[in-house]
């Protein structure tokens, strides 16, 4: 196999949390396939950025998960659900979420609308799962969890 051209490369290191993503670009590599690992590194980011920020994202996960729950995908839902967003349950989500920063509670909303976007299966961006259903090939690898050390 000959050596890639160019490569798609991501490195972060901030305190406890390293991510490496590394794709070499050879000529073969199809267009879908860069597509599939630039949509793992912004989830990537994604799933850091909150947290890095300071926003406690549990008690919003569990606020999406109310808003959507029984919830079928379809325009609708998506409807009724960011209706309920302007509840009270939701605006004391967003409070406990940013207790700490309450200038963030901008960012809190927006990561509440991606989570409900998410459970009822939208996204404003492309995303692997989507990339995987057109192209069954490209598959989501599920990450490698902690090794025990060896003895």
């Amino acid at each position: 196999m000959e050596d890639p051209e160019e490569y798609v490369d991501f490195l972060a290191k901030y305190k406890e949390w390293v991510s490496i993503k590394r794709m070499g670009i050879r000529p073969n590599t199809r267009p879908e396939e860069i597509v599939f690992h630039l949509a793992a590194i912004r989830n990537t980011i994604d799933a850091k950025a909150f947290p890095i920020l300071g926003i406690k994202t549990a008690p919003l996960d569990v606020e999406a998960a109310r808003l959507t729950q029984g919830k079928r995908k379809s325009f609708a839902s998506l409807s009724e659900a960011i209706a309920a967003m302007s509840g009270s349950e939701s605006k004391r989500a967003v409070e406990e979420a940013c207790s700490e920063k309450r200038e963030l509670s901008p960012i809190a909303w927006e990561y509440l609308l991606g989570k409900v976007l998410n459970s009822l299966e939208y996204d404003a961006s492309i995303n692997q799962k989507t990339i995987s259903k057109i192209f069954p090939d490209l598959k989501v690898k599920k990450p490698l969890g902690r090794q025990k050390k060896s003895d």
